[in-house]
């Protein structure tokens, strides 16, 4: 299979040479001849698979085909989570519409609104954006959605973890009745599948990989470890493997910042990333990553969702996730583009139930392992304290996402109480 084969015109195809690749991937194979044929998507596919070139490449060449209006009102709108997701999508729509006559632009909360709102009273085609900025220009009537002809929710689930739900339905209100609708999940969740039947149209469905599977060249093991010991083992593992690229999962943004500064005094280059991180502060951080100035990122889950790192090699889980799918997600970031990658969870006695979670959704054991010098002295709950703890342990992933009870100190044993919801903040 070529990108030629899939029907895509010389301006796009240009452009994806220049960018070197050759073969679509599974999801942009299944994905774009659908879109070329105006039907509705709903597409089941993780970061790292190529799913942004699979809705932008076709998404690009509809509208080139069509008449441009005049003053250029938006036609196409992607609507994304966070930040560092919109900012990576806008980069893609650039540099594959660069052939053509097309005009596009991204906003965001966190930076001065002042530039984004006359990049929009300039006319651009399409608009990628997370939906509080949105809103906000909406409100103060700097633009209109009346002439959108496309509408993409980018990583839907977790826009729905975020609370971006009654956003999502205000802004589709706002859309003209006759659209294309394009809806792009690592899952296939009750709630998003709720989403899609209120807004898609006899939608074709796409799945590039079965549900919630991993990546098959990533690596994974864990080690068992005290808590108070995990910052020392992952320290020797950078040092002694000489890593020179890591990415470092916590669930807190607290636990992020003060590892962050325990490898700084070690000599280890590193930054955290997270929604209390200026957006000025988390793209430089990111942009040193990538191009080797920081050895170590440290990062939360909102905060490294949609993450574009290419040939990452390294994937720690300095503490396991409550959700088991974010499990999924975190090591996502390795192996990819047919690379091989390494995932290592660092698992405490208190994180043992977390881990049983994770091998259940997966359907495999995770190779566990004990590090030499830090053989754990923290003993296993009995079976009668495991089930008082599971009462308030576990999140199912419609109530929330990986912060988890825990963050900003909170007691999980609390959670039977109320059902545990993630409240969206302009962090994000």
């Amino acid at each position: 299979m070529t990108f030629e084969s899939l029907g895509l015109s010389d301006k796009i195809l240009e452009a994806v040479t220049k960018k070197g690749y050759t073969t679509p991937s599974p999801i942009q194979e299944k994905a774009i001849p659908v879109i070329l044929e105006r039907k509705d998507v709903l597409a089941s596919a993780q970061t790292g698979t190529g799913k942004t070139a699979g809705f932008t490449l076709p998404l690009l060449q509809i509208l080139n085909q069509g008449q441009t209006l005049r003053n250029r009102p938006v036609r196409a709108l992607i609507l994304t989570p966070t930040r560092e997701l919109a900012a990576q999508v806008y980069e893609n729509v650039r540099e594959y519409s660069q052939f053509t006559d097309l005009k596009s632009t991204v906003i965001f909360g966190g930076v001065n609104a002042g530039p984004q709102i006359k990049d929009l009273k300039r006319g651009v085609d399409i608009l990628v954006a997370t939906p509080g900025r949105l809103l906000d220009l909406i409100n103060q009537k700097v633009m209109t959605l009346d002439k959108v002809e496309i509408m993409v929710l980018d990583e839907a689930d977790r826009m729905l973890d975020m609370g971006f739900s009654r956003d999502i339905n205000r802004i589709i209100q706002l859309l003209p009745t006759r659209r294309q609708n394009l809806l792009f999940s690592a899952t296939f969740s009750k709630e998003i599948k709720k989403l899609a039947n209120g807004l898609l149209n006899h939608p074709v469905t796409v799945e590039a990989t079965p549900e919630n599977t991993t990546a098959e060249k990533v690596f994974q093991r864990a080690f068992r470890v005290d808590q108070k010991q995990k910052p020392y083992l992952t320290i020797q593992l950078i040092e002694e493997g000489d890593w020179s690229q890591v990415l470092i999962f916590t669930r807190t943004k607290h636990k992020a910042n003060k590892l962050s500064e325990q490898l700084e005094k070690k000599g280890i280059t590193s930054a955290a990333i997270h929604g209390n991180k200026s957006q000025a502060a988390r793209t430089k951080a990111l942009d040193g990553f990538k191009k080797g100035k920081i050895r170590v990122l440290v990062a939360t889950d909102i905060a490294a969702r949609g993450l574009d790192i290419p040939l990452l090699p390294h994937v720690i889980n300095f503490e396991l996730p409550n959700v088991p799918e974010d499990y999924v997600h975190r090591i996502g970031r390795t192996g990819r583009a047919g690379a091989k990658g390494e995932a290592i969870s660092l698992v405490s006695v208190d994180e043992i139930e977390y881990q049983q979670g994770i091998e259940k959704l997966l359907g495999q054991k995770l190779r566990t392992e004990v590090m030499k010098g830090f053989e754990p002295t923290e003993t296993e709950p009995t079976k009668s304290e495991s089930k008082s703890k599971s009462k308030g342990g576990f999140r199912h992933s419609s109530h929330g996402g990986s912060n988890g009870a825990k963050q900003g100190g909170g007691n999980s044993s609390n959670s039977s109480k109320k059902p545990f919801r993630r409240r969206r903040t302009s962090n994000y």
